[in-house]
């Protein structure tokens, strides 16, 4: 049963960074939104800006950034007509894997989830291809274990007008944060009223005080042409 984007993430603090992928209702154009959070003032200080093939995270005050490691990397890349969509590095690793004639599969069995003890935060991706199908993944730790990684892909074939399916990195807030459980939620794109209505919907149920970054992503099945969206907190 679909549910509606905008109340799922209203009554939840803290889902973390999350990925929407799906077919827009008018059965034109595939979707893909992906925003992040954070509670830290390394993981806030975070803009996205847009790259030859994609966009970036970037810091918003360089003087601020303390560790780079797991909050500058590319959430979105682009490999010939397909779309790639993940909270990491592992953007990179799919984008490689395609140059060289490998799967998105077998790339990410190259990975694992985050070394953040003890959240052990888990890394979520996702490949949209030019016609409309796609597929989603978690790699998450095992009982909050560094020794046991539990590796989930979902892949979604065809389209269906305004339906889409949502991840994220977890369930809630806490500490240490609990990773998402489960498969992804089917949901309703509604983006009747333009790509921006929809990004703007996705974002003003985002926590204030946690929510740090949102793009959105749009392509024509027929015409093969792209129209994206940028918001920042700063």
């Amino acid at each position: 049963m679909r549910k509606n984007i905008a109340d799922l993430l209203s009554t939840n603090p803290y889902p973390g960074r999350g990925i929407i992928i799906g077919c827009s209702d008018d059965g034109k154009r595939s979707v893909i939104v992906y925003f992040i959070m954070g509670r830290s003032e390394n993981s806030r200080n975070r803009v996205f800006e847009r790259t030859e093939d994609g966009i970036r995270t970037a810091a918003f005050d360089p003087a601020k950034l303390t560790d780079p490691s797991l909050v500058i990397y590319h959430p979105f890349r682009r490999y010939e007509d397909t779309a790639i969509i993940t909270n990491g590095d592992q953007t990179d690793t799919i984008f490689d894997f395609f140059k060289q004639g490998h799967s998105y599969y077998t790339a990410l069995r190259t990975r694992e989830f985050e070394p953040d003890a003890p959240n052990y935060t888990p890394r979520i991706s996702g490949v949209v291809w030019p016609c409309g199908s796609y597929a989603l993944s978690i790699l998450k730790s095992i009982e909050s274990s560094a020794a046991c990684c539990q590796r989930s892909f979902f892949e979604y074939t065809g389209t269906t007008p305004g339906f889409g399916h949502f991840i994220s990195t977890y369930e809630t807030d806490g500490n240490p944060l609990p990773s998402f459980k489960g498969e992804p939620i089917p949901i309703s794109i509604t983006d009747s009223c333009g790509l921006e209505a929809f990004a703007f919907e996705v974002w003003n149920a985002l926590d204030d005080e946690n929510k740090v970054s949102l793009y959105a992503w749009e392509r024509d099945f027929d015409t093969g042409d792209v129209n994206d969206l940028i918001i920042n907190r700063h």
